[in-house]
């Protein structure tokens, strides 16, 4: 049961955070990379149902529909949500050719891992204090690079060096969980990116910043409402778009 409250507890922090970083949005196309910490919170949140259902809490059918849905997102969707996401939020035209590759890469991949979902009967038990979900037809090499290239490797290709620095730090921890870990890499991988998706948010203060900063310089005229946000945000956050607003050619 500490683990399922753990869960919950920790999973209710990040979907507060995805929400808040959803209300930092200016653009439509930010919003798909913008749910990314709500989608994690979510993500982890079901987890706390599989925890009860390891625990014997919850009936079998509903540890089952809470694992589906958990495996779904992590090996069935992330791979081709991150490179979507990435190449809305990209100006440069080189990249964009490559994240759209990356995106359709991820696509098919997308389309495999469900087909092997429905291939096969997953199981999910606990080990070592972690759940590990056996997955049979979804446990090849090949699959495990391309997920790291279409995940990692798309965020590591986009001009803002924020996004790199995430993408770095996802593909450390990555490593680091399959290297002592192994068995566990879905569960632990996938909570380590949904605790550091919460960086996000200043990710997305910062262009929020920079948006308001842009209709001041020019012809547009702020309202008392978006002058007043301005305002709050530099009080708040000083000085972030020094570490959050670097562009890469």
């Amino acid at each position: 049961m500490y683990h399922a409250i753990l869960q919950f507890t920790l999973s209710g922090a990040i979907i507060f955070i995805g929400v808040m970083t959803l209300f930092k949005v200016s653009r439509p196309r930010e919003v798909p990379f913008a749910m990314l910490p709500l989608l994690f919170g979510l993500h982890e949140f079901t987890q706390g149902f599989v925890w009860l259902g390891v625990e014997g809490v919850v009936s079998p059918r509903a540890a089952e529909m809470a694992g589906t849905f958990y495996l779904f997102y992590a090996k069935g969707l992330l791979q081709f949500l991150v490179p979507l996401s990435v190449w809305l939020l990209e100006t440069r035209r080189w990249r964009k050719r490559v994240l759209s590759i990356l995106t359709v890469l991820g696509g098919l991949m997308t389309l495999y891992a469900l087909w092997g979902l429905s291939l096969s009967e997953s199981v999910v038990y606990v080990k070592d204090g972690a759940l590990v979900y056996d997955t049979p037809a979804l446990e090849h090499l090949w699959l495990a690079l391309g997920y790291i290239v279409t995940t990692c490797g798309s965020l590591m290709l986009s001009e803002s060096i924020a996004l790199e620095l995430y993408g770095l730090l996802n593909l450390v921890g990555s490593s680091l969980v399959y290297l002592y870990r192994p068995y566990a890499f879905t569960s632990l991988w996938c909570l380590y990116a949904a605790v550091l998706s919460g960086l996000l948010y200043l990710y997305f203060v910062e262009r929020r910043i920079s948006f308001l900063r842009s209709l001041e310089r020019g012809e547009y005229v702020l309202g008392k409402k978006l002058a007043d946000e301005l305002e709050r945000l530099q009080r708040r956050y000083p000085g972030i778009g020094e570490y959050f607003s670097g562009r890469r050619r």
